[in-house]
């Protein structure tokens, strides 16, 4: 398993609480296992586009996390992006990409199209939240 360092940190906390200006992430760990949170904007990745956290819980799926203003297309990319430079398994591992926007100015078609690429290409769900969004691991 990949190490990250100063990026990473161990938690057993309940609750894992994401937050960027006004959207927000909360990972519910009622069993309070050891839930690996990896900062990748600015630490892991400093260049280039990438997303925000990477959440691993003790299954080892991996939850890729990006927390935008509106700008939903981009933010898949960052994802994309950083799925495939640092996930175990980029196209096989099962893994999580979440989107929390403050408004979704795509269509329902774009966003489907977004999330069948997500699966084909990644293994990966894809969820687009607006706001705030509860996941539990």
């Amino acid at each position: 398993m990949r190490e990250f360092g100063k990026c990473e940190e161990i938690t057993t906390s309940p609750r894992i609480v994401l937050e960027e200006e006004r959207s927000k992430m909360v990972f519910l760990n009622e069993s309070r296992q050891h839930v690996r949170r990896i900062r990748i904007d600015g630490c892991v990745l400093t260049e280039g586009v990438r997303c925000d956290y990477l959440i691993i819980p003790e299954n080892g799926k991996e939850h890729f996390i990006e927390l935008k203003g509106n700008n939903v297309a981009h933010a898949a990319r960052q994802l994309e992006e950083s799925i495939r430079q640092i996930s175990e398994s980029p196209q096989h591992s099962v893994k999580y990409g979440f989107i929390i926007s403050t408004r979704c100015p795509l269509l329902s078609s774009e966003i489907q199209a977004l999330k069948l690429k997500f699966k084909k290409r990644y293994n990966s769900l894809l969820i687009i939240k607006n706001i705030q969004y509860q996941h539990s691991i």
